[in-house]
């Protein structure tokens, strides 16, 4: 599938982020809070480990394969670039669409909607299971004759695009917001007032949401997250909470019937039997609070995490099986224990002395064994 633009692009997302710090201050806002940054982060992180061991090459393997059962070879050299663009952005705005309409789908993508805020770190939140819920919606462009070069080039530079929409410091564009996807646009998605919930289901033009009737401009004040609430910092935690609230569900379901709805049901779905949902207070964001000193040493502490996560993105296949499964390790802890210190849950300070001390044992591994 080539090289990984997500990976090569780590830099230029931090320098976004500065960017907009930088201007953030500069207009007297505050859009971002320390531990949901990192929370945000800490996804987009599990999320690129997963994709360096599995993801990738899963998709490469099952598109390459499949492209040899296609129906026809698209002729002339420049019409598969066409071809990809708009299957590439056909095939996201359903998944997109559905993703808010399946519950089962809805559990991979929620972790991207979790966060309170609204700037770029929440575009790195991204979820370990996405790619096993979009594949299907991507793989008929294989057997339609898509090569797997312009599919895999789109579809990295599609992901690229959407990071400048996550941010409160554009403003609407006019004229643009009718034909591509904008920070505006993108707003509205990621807001959970009733006029919003589930619209602008785009990736960059926003021909399909106009032509399906998902289009909403923004013309309220947005309010972000989700309707039920995750409350917590905790990165892995949130890979995985909708599904064990799917589970327990399905568990307590009157019927068979049921059991099965509540998988394939809307996220909106909700019979009797499942008692009342957990409100949301809408005038308050979940923000527990830390010592200055405890956010300066997560903050440090993540700035050097971020730096080793690049270099392992970027040149970590080199390194032995043992040696990976020591990176693995301490990257697993660090994104676990740094935005849970902040948060102050119980166990944290005991988890980041573990990780002190696993640390110079994993250097030595890397050192010894590579």
């Amino acid at each position: 599938m080539g090289p990984n633009l997500i990976a090569l692009a780590i830099p230029l997302f931090f320098v976004g982020i500065g960017i907009e710090l930088a201007v953030a201050k500069a207009k007297g806002r505050a859009v971002y809070r320390p531990a949901d940054a990192m929370a945000d982060m800490g996804c987009g992180i599990v999320q690129q480990l997963v994709s360096f061991f599995i993801s990738t090459a899963v998709i490469t393997g099952a598109y390459q394969w499949l492209s040899e059962y296609r129906f026809w070879t698209i002729p002339t050299a420049w019409l598969p670039w066409v071809a990809a663009l708009v299957g590439v952005e056909f095939a996201y705005y359903w998944w997109h669409r559905l993703s808010h309409e399946v519950n089962i789908l809805w559990a991979a993508h929620v972790v991207h909607h979790h966060s309170e805020d609204y700037n770029l770190a929440v575009a790195l939140r991204q979820s370990i299971s996405t790619w096993i819920t979009s594949l299907p919606f991507y793989l008929p462009l294989a057997l339609l004759g898509v090569p797997l070069l312009p599919f895999a080039a789109i579809l990295g530079l599609t992901t690229l695009y959407q990071f400048w929409i996550h941010t409160e410091l554009v403003p609407k564009l006019g004229f643009l917001e009718k034909i591509i996807n904008t920070p505006a646009l993108h707003r509205v998605h990621h807001a959970i007032n009733p006029r919003y919930l589930d619209k602008n289901h785009a990736a960059t033009f926003s021909l399909f949401d106009r032509l399906f009737g998902t289009w909403e401009p923004e013309t309220e004040p947005c309010v972000y997250g989700t309707t039920r609430p995750i409350n917590s910092y905790n990165p892995l935690w949130a890979q995985v909470e909708t599904y064990v609230d799917l589970v327990q569900l399905a568990r307590k379901a009157p019927t068979t019937v049921e059991a099965l709805k509540v998988f394939f049901a809307s996220p909106g779905w909700r019979p009797a039997w499942m008692g009342e949902a957990l409100k949301r207070d809408f005038s308050r964001k979940y923000d527990p609070q830390s010592s200055p000193a405890t956010v300066r040493y997560a903050l440090f502490n993540w700035l050097v995490l971020l730096g080793g996560v690049f270099a392992f993105l970027m040149w970590g296949a080199a390194l032995s099986g043992t040696s990976k499964a020591a990176v693995v390790a301490i990257v697993v802890m660090s994104v676990l224990s740094l935005p849970s210190l902040v948060e102050g849950r119980s166990w944290a300070k005991a988890l980041e002395g573990a990780r002190l001390l696993s640390l110079p044992i994993a250097l030595g591994i890397i050192a010894v064994v590579r």
